[in-house]
């Protein structure tokens, strides 16, 4: 057993057979992510695969209801707000840490058990594999707070099927259980009551390859029966879909929906039109750019990003009308689309010099 196993701590970190366990514990919070969890994960991960006796790094939440709700954007903002530098070191050690389970040479297994967003999809998505239950439910809801799908979004997100990592992206669409893994973000579906038995299996697997754990989670997944024959549930959208979201611009997305007139392009409409407009911007040229680039230069682009988002205005607004007043009514400025300049959009991009983050 190593350091980390009292069990107050918000990241219990054990070794046990053969597997490395990292344990977010925080489920008051729904295991929300902090600095100081990051600082305590980022090292024990790169310990662990230097460690001979390591053949595998286990990854899940604890308190029933999440795998990890996102970041710990109250601390950010309130960060962010005096100039403070945990508004930066957030984001930079964060990244990081998505870029060591993203190269992570031990195979990384995430029970996404419960609710996985934002930071928590960062926890997960990146390693090798991922393990959703009847009880997932993901979402990269960043543009309804004035940010963006980050933590690598702009890595896996325009890398799944057609442009369904767009509409994700920039509608902030919820998906559960199953359709987690029809939508390529999980790699296995097990259910949620067989977990500490496959976790036992993982433990008790001696000197495991990578092909030895996926043949484990391929039986437990191929015994899962639950919602096996549901269709996915965007499988009728999909063809809209991948028409309406495939426009260069925002503008173009919005003329495109307003043009189809479905039930299901009028409600899209109507969930854009609450987005803060400079985040859609935003999002939807990361997804472009993404689409391309390796996951560390994808980082490095978001974490220039994050820091337009801490000087800009935005953030601060949809983080006081989602999480603080709870009002759901953001104040965004520039209010529309078309008042968010191409000049205004590319500073954003702009590199930061001694500032950039170093991978």
């Amino acid at each position: 057993m190593s350091k980390h196993t009292d069990s107050t701590a918000e990241v219990l970190l054990e070794k046990r057979g053969g597997a490395g366990i990292i344990t977010l514990n925080r489920p008051k919070a729904l295991n929300a992510l902090n600095l100081s969890m990051i600082q305590q994960i980022y090292p024990q991960i790169k310990t662990w695969e230097q460690d001979p006796e390591t053949f595998l790094i286990i990854i899940k939440g604890t308190g029933g209801k999440a795998f990890c709700a996102g970041g710990d954007i109250r601390a950010i903002t309130d960060a962010g707000k005096v100039g403070d530098r945990l508004a930066q070191d957030f984001f930079r050690e964060e990244y990081i840490l998505n870029n060591a389970i993203g190269t992570c040479k031990k195979p990384y297994v995430a029970l996404i058990d419960g609710i996985t967003m934002g930071g928590g999809v960062g926890l997960s998505v990146h390693g090798h594999f991922r393990v959703a239950t009847e009880k997932t439910l993901f979402a990269m809801p960043e543009t309804t707070i004035g940010l963006f799908p980050d933590v690598g979004g702009g890595y896996f997100l325009p890398r799944l099927s057609g442009k369904l990592g767009y509409y994700l992206a920039l509608t902030g669409f919820r998906l559960k259980g199953r359709d987690v893994l029809k939508a390529g973000i999980a790699t296995h579906f097990v259910e949620s009551e067989k977990l500490p038995a496959l976790e036992s299996d993982l433990i008790a697997l001696k000197s495991p390859s990578t092909e030895n754990i996926a043949d484990l989670l391929n039986s437990y997944h191929v015994k899962s029966k639950v919602d096996q024959e549901k269709e996915f549930v965007l499988d009728e959208h999909m063809e809209k879909i991948n028409s309406l979201f495939s426009a260069n611009t925002m503008e173009e997305i919005v003329k495109k929906l307003k043009q189809d007139g479905s039930p299901f392009a009028i409600k899209q409409l109507e969930t854009i039109n609450k987005m803060s407009p400079t985040s859609l911007k935003m999002t939807l040229r990361q997804l472009r750019e993404g689409a391309s680039m390796s996951l560390q230069d994808v980082l490095t682009m978001e974490y220039r990003l994050s820091q337009a988002c801490m000087r800009g205005h935005d953030f601060y607004e949809g983080v006081r009308a989602v999480l603080i007043d709870k009002d759901q009514t953001p104040r965004w400025k520039p209010a529309a689309l078309e008042e968010v300049s191409d000049e205004f959009v590319d500073d954003c991009f702009k590199a930061l010099g001694n500032n950039d983050l170093k991978l």
